[in-house]
């Protein structure tokens, strides 16, 4: 069976090593309305996006076998563009941003990471599909600071 959205209820591909994140961030998404599926790292990821459709990714920076940025790289590769996000633990002391990961959008992994998550997916989604992949545009970082 394929996995596809409809207008009214559009796709979100979660990919992290991390299961208790991956549960969490798909029990979040889906109370927005949002169908998700979910896989435990990039390679799954990257077949799960070759063979479905979604209108967002949301992948972790650091997995086993293929990182967040390689998962991201591949997937402009087949299509440009798609619409996809970055998450990390590590935005600041890795200086990770749109321009250097090829995401549209990097959010960090605190505890405001729910609220930015919800937002930039919306937004995201709610974007005209001729824009430009984030790799080649000045879009902002999202990065929301423990309080």
């Amino acid at each position: 069976m394929k996995f596809s959205s409809s207008p009214s209820h559009p796709s979100v591909l979660l990919v992290d090593d991390n299961r208790d994140g991956l549960l969490v961030r798909r029990a979040l998404l889906e109370e927005q309305g949002y169908r998700v599926q979910i896989a435990i790292n990039g390679e799954e990821g990257l077949k799960l996006f070759l063979t479905c459709h979604f209108d967002v990714v949301v992948t972790d920076y650091r997995m086993p076998l293929m990182g967040g940025v390689e998962l991201i790289r591949r997937i402009r590769e087949g299509k440009p563009q798609a619409r996809v996000v970055l998450l990390s633990g590590f935005v600041e002391p890795l200086g990770l941003t749109e321009e250097n990961t090829g995401a549209d959008a990097v959010i960090a992994k605190n505890n405001h990471e729910a609220t930015h998550l919800v937002r930039c997916v919306r937004r995201l989604i709610n974007r005209p599909p001729s824009r430009k992949p984030a790799a080649s545009h000045g879009s902002s970082l999202i990065r929301a600071r423990a309080v």
